[in-house]
């Protein structure tokens, strides 16, 4: 997928303007509430008109200023799902899926109901009204009915804001393979840097209604570790869990992590705070936490006052951060052994 954008637009007292031409499959739009990002979808999907620029996808004009080309919303092949399901409360699940494809031609439809409802296991719901679903549930089936529309592009505005940590953790899976099954090139929009580093490869920066840069949810995690109340996210494959006294034992490549959380016993993503990762420069003698990791230090991150300190821990990658005076005290360096502290519950299941 290709898009080059060159747009100006006012809406009050708000701004709006972006230039940039990108090409890839996961794009991801990234910034503050109030950014811009929603803007500019509409813009794209065309319920917004431009004052001025043009957009072109995949080398087709969809909007210019200049030739005086403006396609309707229709004629744009592009799909939304929005921060709100917006299903249609009159029809039962079946119907709401069979309104995208039924406007789909015969010639574009890619795929059918059956295969879609199956990945993203809805196929149970298909005869229920949408009044007896679940937020999760009413997500997955706005985006089942987008998938069916087999559109150029999907955007996905804010799909996971409106819905808790536990919904949360339901869809994303459902979101990566889904997305990746039926390899629909998508825009995610989020101001959440963990999505974005799970569903996207590279990420529009968008600030107070300007476009800033092409960049990807790593740099920009990395960037911003000091701003983050959270510090850096982590993000760890765990695997072939067991029980071990009342905790469970995870493999993380050749390492073996303890976690306190029993409620979903099986291999999946996790998040670890950066924050929550307390350095050693000699092997502690007592200690509360059950993970002791022994890593190198391959990279050290500087920032304000604030030093990231990325480990490798038998060829697994793990951030820590610590304040300047500590770093400075520890006498960190690359290629300092060092031990990494971490309690049992400090660990998030993201998918």
């Amino acid at each position: 997928m290709k898009l080059e954008v060159e747009l100006a637009k006012r809406l009050g007292g708000f701004d709006f303007s972006a230039g940039f031409s990108v090409a890839g499959e996961r794009i991801g739009i990234f910034g503050p509430s109030g950014s811009g990002k929603s803007t500019f979808g509409n813009l794209l999907t065309g319920l917004l008109r431009p004052d001025m620029g043009s957009i072109r996808l995949n080398n087709c004009c969809l909007f210019d200023s200049q030739a005086g080309i403006n396609l309707t919303p229709d004629r744009r092949r592009v799909a939304v799902v929005f921060q709100h399901a917006h299903l249609f409360p009159h029809l039962n699940v079946r119907r709401n899926l069979l309104f995208g494809l039924q406007r789909t031609p015969v010639d574009r439809r890619k795929f059918n109901l059956g295969e879609v409802a199956e990945a993203l296991d809805i196929s149970p719901l298909l005869e229920r009204n949408v009044a007896e679903l679940s937020g999760g549930e009413k997500q997955r089936v706005a985006l089942g009915r987008a998938l069916l529309t087999c559109p150029d592009l999907l955007i996905l505005d804010e799909p996971l804001s409106a819905l808790d940590k536990r919904l949360k953790e339901q869809i994303i899976p459902f979101l990566r393979k889904t997305l990746r099954r039926f390899a629909i090139p998508y825009l995610y929009i989020s101001h959440s840097l963990s999505e974005m580093r799970l569903l996207t490869d590279r990420v529009l920066l968008f600030e107070g209604g300007l476009f800033h840069m092409v960049t990807d949810a790593e740099t920009l995690a990395r960037q911003r570790m000091s701003s983050n109340r959270y510090g850096y996210l982590n993000h760890l494959s765990l695997s072939e869990p067991r029980e071990v006294g009342d905790l469970l034992g995870y493999r993380w490549g050749e390492n073996e992590l303890l976690l306190s959380d029993h409620n979903n016993p099986q291999t999946g993503l996790f998040e670890l705070s950066s924050k929550d990762v307390l350095l050693f420069k000699n092997h502690p003698h007592a200690l509360s936490a059950r993970n002791l990791l022994t890593g190198t230090i391959s990279d050290l991150i500087p920032q304000g006052g604030t030093v990231g300190v990325v480990l490798s821990c038998q060829g697994q990658k793990l951030i820590a951060q610590v304040i300047r005076e500590a770093a400075l005290e520890l006498g960190l360096e690359i290629g300092t052994k060092v031990y990494a502290a971490i309690k049992a519950s400090a660990f998030r299941r993201l998918a």
